[in-house]
């Protein structure tokens, strides 16, 4: 089945994607498969431009927006604007537990390969909490939560840590999720993707200064899991 890749706002200069899930951005020395095609390369592959940049990059398993520069001359300034308070960034997760307020997380992060560690912030907000009747050790029942996240800095898994070291891990995180609900979302729903979505970014053209502020909408797994789970929410 080919992979259909949405194209959320387009000008002279920039390219907004809305990634799938389960698709590298590009190819690097981590990649499982180097024979599967990339994001960049499915990109290249259809669109007129000789070669788009990513400015960022996304997890494998996570999906949304991605900003691409059409031009080498601004990658520097769209980069410096994303590691900048100017570039905001809006995520949805689905976290187990119930997360009743909002909040900032501020645990330091270490790369997986690196000795030391960072500062990396968070900002969290509750959208809808919910609970329903199945059954995930040790507990009868099983709580969940939509949760808005913001992160102020950039370091890798950022969001996928904090949401562990919160006691509640995004559903469908292999490395630091829980693996009780993760299997109960296969088994129950045949669902074993991630739960993350970078939903929104907003942010001055690095050209005109103009506002440039777009949504990707989610993957279908996020409706078919909150049909099958009766829960009255629209994403």
């Amino acid at each position: 089945m080919s992979i259909v890749i949405e194209t959320v706002y387009e000008d002279a200069w920039l390219k907004i994607i809305n990634k799938p899930s389960n698709l590298i951005v590009h190819h690097s020395k981590y990649a499982r498969n180097i024979d599967e095609e990339s994001l960049c390369q499915l990109l290249n592959k259809t669109s007129e431009e000789e070669n788009l940049h990513p400015i960022h990059r996304l997890d494998r398993k996570t999906s949304g927006l991605i900003v691409f520069a059409k031009d080498k001359t601004i990658i520097q300034p769209t980069q410096a604007l994303f590691n900048s308070n100017d570039f905001q960034k809006t995520y949805v997760a689905l976290v187990r537990g119930h997360v009743l307020t909002a909040g900032l997380l501020d645990f330091p992060i270490r790369a997986d390969e690196a000795t030391t560690y960072k500062d990396a912030e968070t900002q969290y907000k509750p959208l809808h909490h919910f609970e329903v009747p199945i059954p995930v050790q040790p507990y009868p029942s099983a709580r969940y939560t939509l949760l808005q996240l913001q992160p102020k800095t950039g370091r890798m898994h950022q969001l996928r840590k904090h949401m562990n070291k919160f006691s509640h891990p995004i559903i469908g995180d292999p490395k630091y999720g829980n693996r009780h609900h993760n299997h109960m979302f296969i088994d129950e729903l045949g669902i074993g993707n991630l739960f993350l979505h970078a939903h929104q970014v907003s942010f001055p053209h690095p050209i005109n200064g103009k506002t440039i502020n777009v949504t990707g909408r989610f993957p279908e797994f996020w409706r078919s899991m909150l049909k099958q789970l009766n829960v009255d929410y629209l994403l």
